[in-house]
This record gives C-alpha cells, sequence and structure tokens, in this order.
C-alpha cells in the first residue's frame, strides 16, 4: 500500500484520490477495479469525475480497526495504476 492513501479516525477508514490523464484511464482503471472487487468480495465506496476517482475502505462491521485483508486491498488497487501515473 503506497503512503498515498490516508488512514482517517472519525470514522476510522483508508482514503485516497487516484487521478487520469483522460476519461479513457479512468474508465480503464474502474473495470479493473470492478474486476478486483468481484474476485475479492469486498466493495468499498468509489465517487468518480471525468478524469479522478475518490476510494473510500471503511471497516468491516466486525472491526474496530482496518484489517490486512482491507490494506492487501488497498495495495492491490495502487497495483492498477500504471507506473507513468503515480497519482
Amino acid at each position: 500500500m503506497t503512503d498515498m492513501w490516508q488512514e482517517r479516525k472519525r470514522p476510522v477508514r483508508l482514503e485516497r484520490r487516484y487521478e487520469f490523464a483522460s476519461y479513457s484511464e479512468l474508465r480503464d482503471f474502474l473495470d479493473e477495479a470492478a474486476e478486483l472487487s468481484e474476485a475479492r468480495g469486498y466493495y468499498p465506496d468509489m465517487g468518480f469525475g471525468t478524469q479522478y476517482v475518490n476510494v473510500t475502505i471503511h471497516l468491516d462491521e466486525n472491526s474496530d480497526e482496518i484489517t490486512p485483508e482491507q490494506r492487501q486491498f488497498a495495495e492491490e488497487l495502487d497495483k492498477l495504476i500504471p507506473l507513468n501515473n503515480s497519482s
């Protein structure tokens, strides 16, 4: 998980904003993120515009802290970004 993720305390959650050079790149990311979510059975909150997406990973219902699995999911999202686009 990159240091671009911010850990918030109230309520506890992970947040990150990804920015893209074009809507096409954004759409590719969203499609790949959807596939990842389906594979992992985990669905973060996502809000997006034409060249950005904000991702929020909330706590599981039975947890009071961010789990290793949630951190792993964030890391896997980061891997969907091309190396030349680290925003």
